[in-house]
């Protein structure tokens, strides 16, 4: 079964009785909703609907664990204490170091599903710390086949929507449940349509250029690369202007390579046909 060990990633465990209601009233997911052994994406939002931090989340017994990465580990513990104020919450770091996943096959009892893969009709698991030596490089290249963006890789935290990045389509926002930080926002974003940067994957017929590298068409800015693997990577583009460059003809560059863009298929997303309005 293919695996990889991934060194940068971190857990959170946050317990007490007042657990579920404390994330519930905070977080973008549906904790209510979480099932045994499903990891759901979600975010810590700022007060303006940006990503403060991204990360996934799973029961652990009554409690819950958070996965993020090691370089937002003690920021997010300190933001989340932050907002406890007097509720029945314990908020302790995790001494299991990293994480491996697997994917393939089915899960076995005690294994997480990733349940952004599951949107994607892929199994992957999750178990904390290091249980095989697996380079990350599988991983990546599997996320950027399904269009999956992580932080730190492919956005900046407080810098993207959580639309921008799919949350909305792969049970990482609910629209249901009552208020949480950002919620206003995001919930405007959602009933009138505005999103315009989504996620898309780059190909080439060639190798990419490295991330960070601009996305242009017609010589206006598109979007950049995010995570690159040989010739296909991700990028987080304006939806609108690859509809403009696509209707025209109108070729897309990542720096001086060409590239074509294509949304998701599990996010059932298309390009817009018609020239929108400037942002």
């Amino acid at each position: 079964m293919p695996a990889a060990f991934l060194p940068d990633r971190a857990l959170i465990r946050v317990a007490g009785a007042d657990a579920e209601h404390f994330l519930q009233n905070l977080i973008t997911t549906d904790i209510e909703a979480i099932g045994q052994n499903e990891a759901w994406p979600g975010a810590l939002l700022t007060p303006q609907g940006k990503i403060l931090f991204d990360f996934l989340v799973w029961r652990d017994g009554n409690a819950f664990l958070i996965e993020t990465t090691a370089a937002a580990q003690e920021a997010l513990i300190r933001r989340l204490s932050m907002y406890k104020l007097r509720a029945a919450v314990e908020i302790s770091v995790s001494e299991t170091q990293g994480v491996i996943v697997f994917w393939g096959e089915d899960a076995a009892a005690d294994d997480i599903r990733d349940m952004r893969f599951a949107a994607a009709g892929v199994t992957l698991l999750r178990r904390a710390g290091q249980h095989a030596e697996a380079p990350p490089a599988g991983y990546h290249a599997l996320r950027i086949l399904n269009g999956i963006v992580e932080s730190g890789f492919d956005f900046e935290l407080q810098d993207a929507f959580p639309h921008d990045v799919l949350l909305d389509l792969n049970r990482g926002v609910s629209f249901k449940k009552g208020c949480y930080v950002g919620q206003e926002v995001v919930s405007r974003m959602q009933h009138r349509g505005t999103a315009r940067r989504r996620v898309v994957i780059v190909s080439a017929e060639e190798p990419l250029p490295a991330t960070g590298t601009a996305i242009t068409s017609g010589g206006k800015p598109v979007g950049q690369l995010g995570t690159v693997a040989g010739n296909r990577g991700l990028a987080i583009v304006r939806t609108d202007r690859v509809g403009d460059a696509l209707a025209a003809n109108t070729e897309i560059l990542a720096g001086d390579t060409t590239v074509s863009l294509s949304l998701p298929a599990w996010s059932g997303l298309s390009f817009p046909t018609t020239t929108s309005e400037e942002a």
